[in-house]
């Protein structure tokens, strides 16, 4: 079976901030030296699931500042 993956050209710009996202995380973890050699697909599921559940809680945090951030009234 082939894997679908799509170009970095070919990505949206939320998709593009994800994947940054993606590797701030895995860089705070110490893990960018074997995604470099390895790839991703090698990390172990409790490596992806760290790095996801770092990514999600981010995710939350930056939603919820948008949420409580003041309005302008106009």
């Amino acid at each position: 079976m082939t894997k679908y993956k799509k170009k970095p050209d070919k990505m949206t710009p939320w998709e593009k901030e994800l994947e940054k996202m993606k590797f701030e995380v895995a860089e705070e973890l110490g893990l960018t030296d074997k995604i470099k050699k390895q790839g991703w697909e090698n990390l172990t599921a409790r490596e992806t699931g760290k790095v996801g559940g770092f990514v999600s809680q981010r995710l939350r945090k930056d939603e919820e500042k948008k949420d409580n951030a003041p309005r302008k009234s106009g």
